[in-house]
């Protein structure tokens, strides 16, 4: 009896006979010979019907296969470098072929061009394009890079809820629900929540779903997404900087390491990320300023839409092509750090010789992706604090439990927060981030 295996295994049963279980991909037939693509989603392998090795009936069901028609196939694993799929260089010399399902529709997504309203109408079956096959595998790669990193250097996972009474990043990008006659709203981060649990257990990080109502339809925006926030207590700016970029650069290396293949198919330069390692540059937010005044005085352009280098005043944030322009002149990742207070969320750590700044960084991703991490020292001061909600317009009852914080044994603290999707997207070299997600809630869009 022939075994069942999943593509990804064939390099270990070539000579043997195996099973497959999946779904037709792609077809072409010669005469004699059906050429049968098939995925079982773990990758794609070409199966090869040959009318004299075969009943009649079974070249007959692979002649008449239909784009998605569910089957079983059959066959021995043999060697060939010519053979197309992922990983390529094997294919099944078919014996046998169950049908599961003929499907007697017209696929709605075939190899033609087709628009991006139509492919996210489509989502569920878009799915099944061997790029948006890739990008997710690689994304799942990330996922448990992200989770061994931090389950292995200390760091403990901590569920922090959806549902809160308080903002972390602002009012303005609030989903608000009802809560039993309460205002609550959808999160926008763990990290108050974790600033908390680092005081029970010294290094904590929370995965999980965030939201932000942006109306933003940028590439690089999404209204639901994946955050992993860690926080660390008695850890300064510093020593919170060395922890991402240690952090990110297993997360690159891991992926190039297992799925080198999929990047491959996405067309990523696999050299750009062969370079990420430790350490990553680091430049003060008012040398950021200057370089890019410098660009925008020069005339310089950004690619790759070649736009020009917008001036910035001190004291304004960093907008995407300011972020763009300043990656862009560095190899790996770069640290921005020191932002002005103003624009920083309410708990960031003043710098005390220079209290318009505050012990802020964000880490810039090179070629065109921008931040793709914000992070920094927490104000372990209560009247400040109190001061920064009251500035903020805030509502202090919200935040009377994170005050006390502040009351009952507060230390030095730090921490991060990491975009999932936007990782993704530069990882994978993806221009849009709607194809990081399964099913991406960009603005104005909840179907499917």
């Amino acid at each position: 009896m022939a075994e069942h295996i999943h593509i990804e295994q064939l390099a270990d049963h070539v000579g043997k006979k195996v099973t497959i279980k999946g779904w037709l991909y792609a077809k072409t037939g010669k005469g004699k010979l059906q050429f049968l693509q098939v995925r079982d989603g773990t990758g794609i392998m070409q199966c090869v019907v040959f009318k004299k090795e075969v009943p009649a009936e079974v070249f007959d069901a692979a002649r008449r296969l239909t784009q998605e028609s569910s089957f079983i196939v059959t066959g021995t694993v043999r060697a060939d470098e010519r053979a197309p799929g992922i990983p390529g260089g094997l294919e099944l010399g078919v014996s046998n072929l169950e049908v599961v399902q003929f499907v007697t529709d017209e696929y709605p997504i075939t190899p033609k061009e087709h628009g991006v309203d139509f492919l996210m109408q489509n989502r569920h079956l878009w799915l099944r394009s061997s790029r948006q096959w890739a990008a997710l595998r690689v994304r799942a790669t990330i996922i448990k890079a992200i989770r061994d990193w931090l389950d292995d250097h200390g760091f403990i996972l901590m569920d922090t809820p959806i549902l809160t009474p308080a903002s972390v990043e602002g009012t303005t990008t609030l989903f608000e629900i009802d809560y039993y006659g309460t205002p609550a709203y959808l999160s926008q981060s763990g990290q108050l929540y974790n600033e908390a649990n680092i005081m029970a257990f010294g290094r904590v990080y929370c995965f999980g779903p965030t939201f932000r109502a942006e109306k933003s339809k940028t590439r690089r925006h999404i209204q639901e997404f994946w955050m992993v926030e860690p926080e660390a207590a008695y850890v300064d700016m510093w020593e919170n900087i060395e922890i991402q970029e240690r952090f990110v650069s297993y997360i690159v290396q891991t992926t190039l390491r297992k799925r080198s293949k999929e990047l491959e198919l996405l067309g990523r330069d696999l050299s750009r990320l062969e370079k990420i390692e430790p350490p990553f540059p680091r430049i003060h937010y008012d040398e950021a300023v200057e370089m890019v005044n410098r660009g925008a005085g020069a005339g310089e352009r950004i690619p790759p839409h070649d736009e020009p280098v917008p001036v910035i005043a001190w004291g304004d944030d960093f907008g995407a092509p300011h972020e763009t322009y300043v990656a862009e002149q560095f190899e790996k990742p770069v640290f921005v750090h020191h932002y002005p207070t103003g624009v920083k969320a309410f708990y960031m750590a003043q710098e005390p010789e220079r209290p318009e700044t505050c012990r802020s960084s964000d880490l810039l991703a090179p070629e065109g992706y921008g931040e793709i991490i914000g992070g920094g020292e927490r104000s372990d001061d209560l009247a400040f604090l109190e001061a920064q909600i009251e500035r903020h317009g805030l509502p202090r009852e919200a935040y009377e439990w994170y005050l006390d914080l502040r009351r009952f044994g507060s230390v030095p603290h730090s921490g991060f927060g990491l975009g999932l999707e936007r990782t993704v997207m530069w990882i994978c070299g993806l221009t849009h981030i709607r194809e990081t997600i399964p099913f991406p809630r960009v603005l104005g869009r909840i179907y499917p």
